[in-house]
């Protein structure tokens, strides 16, 4: 039998998936119905439940927090969320906390018993890997029978202030570890491997159970060795080392030194890499899980730097600002001018400095999206047609924040701006086209004018109008009056959807004298009034 928990805060959507799917004759129970995420997270602390169907516009706690939640403390829960057309891409971000499927709103009967029929399956593959793991850890129960588990459990509740604090040093003092001492900090180390910038199989999820018991078994050793601390497991794939002592110039170098070591030994032992961040020191043990947060956050650098991490928190400077907009006109000047040598120096500067900030995944994914919208704005500068790289743009503003490691993600980046250059190279290798460009880049800095004319751009150019003409539908497939007409459409697009000024006052920011005869153009080019565009858009 498959325990089902659905969540979504209207109540018709719950009443009418509970009355129109039978159930038992899928093997399957609905365990429980909530109206919000927060419902959901208490009700799988009390309940078995193996896959949870959620909605993610939710008040308290939405489905996306939902998630997370699920994803950090019941990983076997089978996740599936249901989403409505425009919090779609919102919805597929949740990849990061392991959603097996997105259903897009409405959804029928039909469509939810097949996602039902699968998620059934992976719950069942989850079992069976969950039975390969029990029977691989057969070979730790030495060490599972012992006190070392019942210790790290009781470290681990403590430096994550899981339990009361008393009641944690309580039970440690029954072990014989006191926590007498006037300072305090944690190093996490996580295997590379099995992280998140990698692809795992089955059979590595399986094995990393083993490696972190090997991993525990070395760390346990050097530590308990100097003298300087516990180390003990969180989860299963983490080992954790909670450093005790005087916090001195001398046991901050030790405590680096130690974590140097450990990660030496394991390469040497069994092969595998791994990333250890260390916390900053603090004075009280209701204050570990500072330190241990500030440790997990340095081995998420593991996204921008790459693996084999050692990062101490104490000797990191301050957070460097980051601002590429130097950079970036650099870059856009390079693609106009067709200087490779100007762009690739401004990529690489890019790079660096957002690695040199350390930048989180989130903020290093918007510096990429920033890269991407300028190099596509030179090439929007230079032609009306060309509409498969915009579209390529807007593909790769999604697959940036997909890529797994920064600097796949800046090559995906890298590859089109590159791509844009040789675009734009190859429109401005002739006397002619880079004219129809100069012209099409004058119409955008001059298109507000009302007496905008093609004489205007002639003399400007300083060729003759029929010549003009001759090498711009050339360049554009179209007039000057199209042209200038287009690019004033879509400055009007942008104001109604982004201000909620009136229509004539758009008109006159446009270039137009005549609002009436604004109004009469834009539909004939849109279908639409602009009080219709504006009301369409901006209800969304």
């Amino acid at each position: 039998m498959y325990r089902i928990l659905l969540v979504d805060d209207e109540i018709l959507v719950r009443d009418a998936i509970k009355e129109n799917i039978d159930w038992k004759s899928m093997d399957c129970e609905l365990v429980g119905d909530c109206e919000n995420g927060k419902q959901a997270a208490d009700f799988v602390k009390t309940h078995p439940v193996d896959i949870v169907l959620t909605d993610i516009l939710m008040p308290y706690m939405d489905g996306m927090e939902l998630s997370h939640f699920l994803h950090d403390n019941y990983p076997e829960i089978v996740i599936v969320i249901f989403s409505g057309f425009g919090e779609f891409e919102y919805a597929k971000k949740a990849i990061q906390y392991n959603v097996s499927e997105y259903m897009l709103k409405p959804v029928t009967a039909m469509e939810l018993r097949e996602v039902i029929g699968k998620m059934k399956e992976k719950v069942d593959q989850q079992r069976k890997e969950k039975e390969k793991l029990e029977s691989l850890t057969k070979t730790s129960q030495d060490y599972h029978k012992n006190a070392l588990v019942i210790r790290s459990k009781a470290i681990e509740a403590l430096v994550g202030c899981t339990r009361d604090v008393q009641k944690s040093l309580d039970e440690l003092a029954k072990m014989g570890i006191y926590m007498d001492s006037s300072s305090y900090r944690v190093a996490v180390f996580d295997m590379d491997l099995f992280s998140e910038i990698h692809e795992i199989d089955m059979e590595k999820r399986q094995e990393s159970a083993l490696m972190a018991f090997v991993l525990f078994n070395v760390a346990d050793e050097i530590v308990t060795g100097r003298g300087a601390g516990i180390a003990y497991q969180e989860g299963n794939n983490r080992v954790c080392i909670l450093f005790m002592g005087d916090h001195c110039r001398g046991f901050s170098q030790e405590t680096h030194e130690i974590c140097e070591e450990i990660q030496n030994k394991v390469k040497e032992v069994i092969g595998i890499e791994v990333s250890a961040g260390i916390g900053g020191w603090v004075k009280n043990p209701e204050e570990l899980i500072h330190s241990h947060e500030q440790a997990e956050n340095a081995i998420g650098l593991r996204y921008l730097l790459g693996g084999n991490l050692l990062i101490d928190t104490e000797e990191q400077k301050e957070e460097r600002s980051l601002s590429l907009q130097q950079s970036l006109n650099e870059m856009t000047n390079g693609i106009r001018n067709g200087n490779l040598q100007a762009v690739n120096h401004a990529l690489s500067d890019m790079k660096e400095k957002i690695k040199n900030a350390r930048a989180d995944k989130s903020q290093a994914c918007v510096c990429l999206q920033m890269i991407l919208r300028h190099a596509g704005s030179c090439w929007e500068s230079v032609t009306s047609g060309g509409e498969d790289l915009f579209h390529k743009r807007e593909l790769l503003m999604g697959k940036v924040t997909e890529q797994k490691t920064f600097d796949e993600a800046f090559l995906l980046a890298e590859n089109y701006v590159h791509e844009v250059f040789e675009r734009c190279s190859s429109m401005n290798s002739s006397s002619g086209q880079k004219q129809a460009v100069l012209a099409m880049e004058y119409i955008r800095a001059h298109y507000m004018e009302q007496e905008l004319s093609l004489n205007d751009i002639c003399s400007y150019l300083n060729i003759s109008t029929s010549y003009f003409s001759t090498i711009f539908k050339e360049a554009t497939g179209g007039t000057f009056l199209e042209f200038l007409s287009r690019i004033r459409m879509e400055k009007t697009k942008e104001l109604l959807e982004q201000t909620t000024l009136k229509n004539y006052e758009i008109a006159e920011m446009v270039g137009f004298s005549d609002p009436h005869y604004f109004s009469i153009s834009f539909k004939k080019m849109t279908g639409k009034t602009p009080t219709e565009y504006a009301r369409e858009k901006r209800s969304v």
